[in-house]
């Protein structure tokens, strides 16, 4: 399971374990803004009894090419209703950052003889990330079978996306109804300003 921390990756993790997988936690450290995200990963954990919690480093930071790897201005009020935003992939995206964790994932899913991994993704308020739509998740799928011994010898893995078709309020519904405690989680780009728990409760 990919945990960043987040409300999205916190929901799929809770769903996995309603469909009584045994969850072993993988967050990454790749250069983002805010610590308080890993701090919050090792908390969800927690809360969920993983049965491991890794966190590697992979510094992001080192490229940039993203406003959340760097110190540029992250955009806080981009219209999603006017097509030419819409259609605009933001700064905040960090380049091929699911690609780099699925990777990580699948390999520690090998390892551990794990054929099945979980990330948080949306396809509907992805704020345009192409790391987040079923065509990617499809494709990384058949490269897991190709790139790995387990995949040779006739394994499939399964890249599940429990949240991928709903909206965020429906991810936070969903949460409340297996009873998650949302105050637990990060995120936001800019803590500062914003309230993580008012902002859940706005959303149900």
């Amino acid at each position: 399971m990919l945990l960043s921390g987040g409300l999205d990756s916190y929901t799929a993790a809770a769903i996995a374990t309603r469909q009584r997988f045994s969850l072993y936690a993988l967050t990454v450290e790749y250069g983002q803004r805010h610590v308080r995200e890993v701090e919050s990963a090792r908390a969800v954990a927690r809360a969920l009894g993983v049965e491991a919690h890794k966190e590697i480093v992979v510094d992001l930071r080192a490229f940039g090419g993203s406003s959340l790897t760097s110190d540029a201005a992250v955009p806080l009020d981009r219209d999603l209703s006017a097509p030419e935003q819409a259609e605009q992939i933001p700064s905040t995206y960090v380049p091929a950052r699911n690609t780099i964790f699925l990777s990580l994932a699948l390999g520690w899913a090998e390892v551990l003889g794990a054929h099945d991994i979980v990330i948080g993704v949306n396809a509907l308020d992805y704020s345009g990330y192409p790391d987040c739509r079923p065509e990617f998740i499809s494709a990384f799928e058949h490269l897991a079978t190709v790139a790995t011994r387990a995949g040779v010898e006739g394994v499939r893995f399964r890249v599940h996306t429990p949240l991928i078709s709903l909206s965020k309020a429906e991810i936070i519904r969903r949460g409340v109804e297996l009873g998650l405690d949302y105050g637990l989680t990060h995120s936001c780009y800019d803590p500062a300003q914003v309230d993580v728990r008012a902002a859940a409760v706005t959303a149900v």
